[in-house]
């Protein structure tokens, strides 16, 4: 499980994030929505430790890791999809891929490279290719499957939908879906697409000036709230 209690989140002395509390249980879906800029990004580096500081509690089954460094959080089990998903474009796909492995305690990495290859075929097939070659959609495929490569417990995810060709958008999102539905890992995701929302996660939380102003299980995302909300 995943508790955020009281979280401030500052980009030096300016709070960006205000007293955030949130419950993430083991399994379930979590999607983090707003408009532009009112933190959902920032939300996913204080997970990670990527801000200046943060205050507050950041708990995994129980053990509070807000002052742990952003590595040791990568090895407690928390994966991490960034915004304009963070590849090394001179790394070939299957360095790329190598990489995750740094971050894993487990003994699995064959198992998940045979995974990842299941799940993302084109990976397999351009497994030799420098991963600044891929198309967009295709550098995505390879994000996720890095951050599955860590034998992740939680996977955050940074609107991984953003700027990629609608036929890929879709084997992302059901590859998204997989990996909660059949693997059972927690998904934490930044979306803007409320259908896709609606039909994947088990939960929601709003943002707004880095506050959370509307929470809890999806059945709850009304029309209303989304008009108020994330209207422009």
């Amino acid at each position: 499980m995943l508790e955020i209690s009281k979280l401030d989140g500052f980009y030096g002395n300016s709070r960006a994030l205000q007293g955030i509390d949130l419950t993430v249980p083991t399994g379930t879906f979590l999607s983090v929505l707003g408009r532009n800029g009112v933190g959902k990004t920032t939300l996913m580096r204080a997970m990670l430790g990527l801000l200046d500081r943060t205050d507050g509690a950041i708990r995994l089954d129980g053990k509070d890791i807000n002052r742990l460094p952003t590595h040791e959080r990568a090895r407690a089990g928390i994966g991490y999809v960034p915004q304009g998903r963070g590849i090394l474009p001179r790394f070939t796909v299957y360095e790329n891929l190598q990489l995750g492995g740094f971050a894993r305690t487990s003994d699995r990495g064959k198992e998940l490279e045979a995974l990842v290859f299941d799940m993302f075929p084109i990976l397999r097939e351009f497994r030799n290719r420098a991963g600044g070659n891929l198309s967009g959609g295709q550098q995505q495929q390879l994000a996720i499957a890095r951050a599955l490569m860590t034998d992740p417990r939680i996977i955050l995810l940074d609107e991984p939908a953003e700027g990629i060709q609608p036929n890929i958008v879709e084997l992302i999102e059901e590859a998204i879906l997989s990996l909660n539905r059949r693997f059972g890992i927690t998904i934490v995701l930044v979306e803007q697409n409320i259908p896709f929302a609606r039909r994947a996660s088990t939960d929601f939380a709003i943002l707004e000036k880095g506050r959370v102003v509307a929470s809890g299980p999806i059945a709850g995302l009304t029309d209303d709230l989304v008009h108020r909300h994330m209207a422009v």
